[in-house]
């Protein structure tokens, strides 16, 4: 029998330790590990589940506001700060709600103004003029009508999403679509 520190075990492989397993098996658990250490594991566990299913939608709404580029941006600052402050915002009822807020202060510094771009290609998947009609419109509009129309979000989404009262999201919904008809031309009887 082998000896180890004045203790001997009943195979003779030396001491036995937390974490140890029947002879042959690899424990994936590092042995004696740290509580905090197992803390920060679950907290990241449960950020990057977060961030799986809040990123697409929160994208999405940021993206129909500012534009491709800056609404990307304006996610990423957004999960950033998720992740700086975790342990503070994931008790919060409405986080996607409140990160589409951080997206939009932190955008603010570099706001300019939204263009979306139009394929060279001559076979539209929508109307040409969209875009431009879409830059037209203001902030609220524009996320309003894109995230409603272009994306099937409901207003109570939309609601919850950015904030604000779902009458005031069908509000800027029906101004928006109104504005745009005025813009591009259509009338009621075409």
């Amino acid at each position: 029998m082998r000896v180890a520190s004045g203790l001997r075990t009943a195979n003779g492989a030396g001491p036995a330790t937390r974490g140890s397993t029947p002879a042959g098996q690899v424990s994936n658990e590092r042995p004696n590990a740290d509580p905090a250490e197992r803390d920060k594991a679950s907290a990241r566990t449960e950020f990057e589940a977060f961030v799986a299913a809040t990123e697409p939608r929160l994208n999405r709404a940021l993206a129909a506001a500012y534009g491709f580029e800056d609404g990307r941006d304006a996610t990423a600052e957004a999960l950033a700060y998720a992740w700086e402050h975790w342990a503070r915002l994931q008790h919060i009822t409405n986080l996607p709600g409140y990160l589409f807020r951080v997206g939009q202060s932190r955008s603010r510094r570099r706001r300019q103004p939204v263009v979306f771009a139009v394929p060279d290609a001559p076979d539209y998947a929508f109307e040409p003029g969209l875009p431009g009609a879409l830059a037209g419109l203001t902030e609220r509009q524009r996320l309003a009508v894109v995230l409603v129309h272009g994306y099937g979000y409901t207003l109570r989404e939309v609601a919850e999403l950015t904030g604000i009262r779902q009458t005031t999201v069908q509000n800027h919904l029906s101004r928006g679509l109104q504005r745009l008809r005025e813009q591009m031309g259509v009338t009621d009887g075409s």
